[in-house]
């Protein structure tokens, strides 16, 4: 077990010149903001994904 739990997941980043754009899986934003604590990173925003489109679901 990591040191956030097993409820807690970092799945990817996504890199631009100027931000750093982390996907997570978890419920909880005090683990994402722990992460980010401990990795140095700032925290400027959390938002909670509700839908998904990509090629699948956008033909439903």
């Amino acid at each position: 077990m990591g040191a956030l739990g097993n409820a807690y997941q970092w799945v990817q980043s996504y890199v631009t010149e100027d931000k750093i754009y982390c996907i997570h899986s978890t419920e909880s934003e005090v683990a994402i903001r722990e992460d980010a604590r401990l990795g140095g990173f700032p925290v400027n925003s959390i938002s909670k994904v509700v839908t998904v489109i990509d090629p699948v679901t956008a033909k439903l």
